[in-house]
């Protein structure tokens, strides 16, 4: 096989390599129309939650769900609506969910109250379980008393260790 020839068939293999590679691209989800309108989209997207994800952003979710709430998002954003409005107006059709930081109120106050409650509980039982163990003292083998005496009395020589 002549040098040509090899040449073209390793650029032919390296080619039929990356070419599937190229077809995870994806076109970029549309921006709002000016830089102002984005920053708020983006702002808005961190602080919503996907509802179909395991805890994620609308911003970091690639779930089809999350695309339809930032286009929704986009919308609101572009029809002149405020962040508190687009936030009431996701949280009306979705409930506090939908909202990293859910408002205190009534329906939200397990929500809010059981975290820590739950730890001073989990603190309570921890000192206590600390405050019961105390420690006993165990009594020593005479054999092994003795040989750990015999041992100090013949490293230390009769010599005070003070």
């Amino acid at each position: 096989m002549s040098t040509d020839l090899r040449v073209l068939v390793k650029r032919t293999v390296l080619l039929l390599l990356i070419l599937p590679a190229l077809s995870f691209g994806k076109v970029a989800a549309p921006t709002a129309s000016d830089v102002a309108a984005n920053a708020r989209l983006v702002e808005l997207s961190a602080e919503l939650r996907c509802l179909v994800c395991q805890n994620e952003s609308l911003a970091s979710s690639r779930a089809p769900l999350a695309e339809d709430l930032r286009r929704e998002v986009r919308e609101r954003i572009a029809a002149g609506d405020s962040n508190p409005q687009i936030i009431s107006h996701l949280t009306d059709r979705y409930g506090d969910f939908v909202t990293y930081r859910p408002p205190f109120k009534a329906r939200t106050l397990l929500l809010w109250l059981l975290p820590p409650l739950l730890l001073l509980i989990g603190l309570f039982l921890l000192l206590r379980q600390i405050r019961r163990r105390k420690p006993t003292p165990s009594e020593a083998d005479p054999a092994q008393l003795a040989a750990l005496r015999a041992e100090f009395d013949g490293t230390n020589n009769g010599k005070d260790t003070q």
